[in-house]
């Protein structure tokens, strides 16, 4: 019997800081990511143009060959986004027991669009989310700044098997994580479960609908993505993951080194 996908229930946006709160997770359907962002789904469709033709990754440690990866950083204070230097990706082993320790310098995201103004909202409310999130945490004469770093993803299924979390059931070690659900093509599972940080609760979906999105409140849950298989020949599933950590980029003293040079 062919496992039935479940699909996930999405929140109202009225209800999405109260969801979040709630339960340490919220999923938003791509109409309420289009009034999160104030961006049009024509708009969102043309930046997941630029998941095609994306280099591999050169740092899996599972011997895999089945994920193609970008990375660009940013930040966001007094309503600004601002792109930063071009910048290496760290954790520690402490939140990716696979590849943490590895200072990973992936390629950049196309300037056209990290600079773009579709773009630019987007981050802005994911930053004004996460800002929402923790505002009882926050001085309120001191504006908080939020270090966001946005991570393309396709994992395909050239080899038989693509694995979105090679890592396993893990946190980000962030304040606020996003996954945006981009495309799925010719495949099955890629189903992703949430748990309690603290217990034994979990809930598990599959992530479908082209710009839907999951916020996972990343001090509360552990999430997980289970590999996908092909149903014909050359399927992949595309995602967009963003994480914002208040202050400082993840130990970004691990990361103050001159990049490599990279091909544009």
């Amino acid at each position: 019997m062919t496992p039935v996908d479940i699909l996930p229930q999405a929140s109202p946006l009225p209800q999405l800081a109260q969801q979040l709160k709630t339960t340490g997770y919220a999923i938003l359907s791509a109409a309420s990511v289009c009034a999160w962002a104030h961006c049009t789904l024509d708009e969102l469709n043309a930046i997941a143009q630029s998941w095609h033709g994306m280099p591999a990754d050169p740092y899996l440690k599972d011997g895999g060959r089945y994920r193609k990866r970008r990375h660009a950083s940013f930040t966001f204070a007094h309503d600004v986004v601002s792109p930063v230097a071009h910048r290496a990706h760290w954790q520690p082993l402490t939140y990716n027991a696979l590849h943490g320790g590895m200072t990973r310098w992936f390629e950049p995201m196309p300037a056209e669009v990290a600079t773009s103004a579709p773009w630019l909202r987007l981050l802005r409310a994911f930053a004004q989310t996460a800002i929402q999130l923790h505002a009882d945490n926050t001085a309120a004469h001191t504006p908080p700044v939020q270090c966001i770093e946005a991570h393309q993803f396709r994992i395909d299924t050239t080899d038989g098997i693509g694995r979105p979390t090679p890592e396993g059931a893990h946190r980000d070690g962030v304040d606020l994580v996003g996954v945006f659900m981009l495309h799925r093509q010719d495949i099955k599972g890629g189903e992703t479960r949430v748990f309690d940080a603290r217990g034994t609760t979990g809930e598990r979906f599959t992530l479908q609908e082209p710009w839907s999105l999951l916020l996972l409140d990343d001090a509360r849950v552990i999430h997980e993505t289970t590999p996908i298989q092909p149903t014909q020949a050359g399927g992949y599933r595309d995602t967009l993951v963003l994480t914002a950590k208040q202050d400082t980029f993840l130990e970004e003293a691990k990361t103050a080194v001159n990049a490599p040079s990279q091909s544009q």
